[in-house]
């Protein structure tokens, strides 16, 4: 599933054709993605325009000029690109089916907002854009993890008294919302951290953070900047507006370079592989403590 950056890579991506832009209609090719639309989705965003586009966790989030707002959901394989109605523009092909083609907003200077996605599991909302706080997606969501609200304060107070590893913690979507797998993989590696490690481990008896753990707020903000200067990383099927693939997958330190040479210098350990909740964990015992 798109992580962080992925989203708001789309997010960059899409605002300078969406924002101020009016959607003179709406194309559905089928009733629904992972759930149906809503009704009368296409009337109701037929002549709204668009007034920012935002992000909060993993969704992206258009506000319109009737105060709703078109809250969308990429899923596992989702993705969005720019097609254009004017003559002569030369458009580069895609890799994926237009058979996947779900929606299509056309937009009042000529350009198409394109959604496919193959799995349909992603979804689209209409929402009151006051009430979206209290919708329930986004009820309890944490923390952005690039916002001030994160730092070691803040983690100290939710790690403290806790034996859950800190690796499950970190994808806690009701405490940081929006980390995934990879991101806490690689910001782990970065704070010399061991995901295995009890979080309560990582508090003083005072209640003030370790060493290990004051590294952490910068490490996660760390990789997911380099992560969004990337593009994201494609590892099967994310793409950028355009149909380019982002590129941090070659950057990783240690997501799935299971018995590759720890990349810390001086350190002599090799990346492991272990299973937490399901996933996959990469991390080096030597230099991860």
């Amino acid at each position: 599933m798109p992580e962080l950056p992925e989203v708001e890579t789309v997010r960059r991506g899409l605002a300078p054709a969406l924002v101020g832009a009016t959607i003179a209609r709406v194309e559905l090719r089928r009733h629904d993605l992972r759930f149906p639309f809503p009704q009368r989705f296409a009337a109701r965003l037929q002549g709204r325009r668009v007034l920012d586009l935002r992000r909060r966790a993993k969704y992206l989030i258009a506000d319109l000029d009737d105060a709703h707002s078109l809250i969308m959901h990429l899923g596992m394989s989702g993705s969005f690109r720019i097609d254009d109605d004017t003559p002569g523009v030369f458009q580069h092909k895609r890799d994926k089916s237009a058979a996947h083609d779900h929606v299509v907003f056309h937009l009042d200077h000529g350009k198409r907002v394109v959604y496919n996605d193959p799995r349909r599991f992603g979804c689209m909302l209409l929402i009151p854009t006051h009430a979206i706080d209290e919708e329930e997606r986004f009820r309890g969501l944490g923390v952005e993890p690039l916002g001030d609200a994160l730092d070691a304060a803040f983690l100290a107070g939710a790690f403290q008294g806790r034996a859950a590893p800190v690796k499950a913690l970190l994808l806690d979507q009701r405490l940081i919302a929006g980390l995934g797998n990879i991101y806490v993989c690689e910001a782990l590696h970065r704070a010399h951290i061991s995901p295995l490690r009890a979080t309560g481990l990582l508090v003083t008896a005072s209640g003030r953070p370790t060493a290990a753990l004051a590294r952490l707020p910068q490490a996660i903000k760390d990789v997911l900047k380099d992560a969004l200067e990337a593009g994201g990383s494609s590892l099967r099927d994310h793409r950028q507006i355009d149909g380019s693939l982002g590129y941090f997958q070659h950057s990783f330190r240690v997501y799935d370079r299971e018995g590759a040479a720890c990349p810390t210098p001086s350190c002599k350990g090799t990346i492991a592989r272990v299973v937490q909740s399901g996933r996959s964990t990469f991390y080096c015992p030597r230099c991860q403590k």
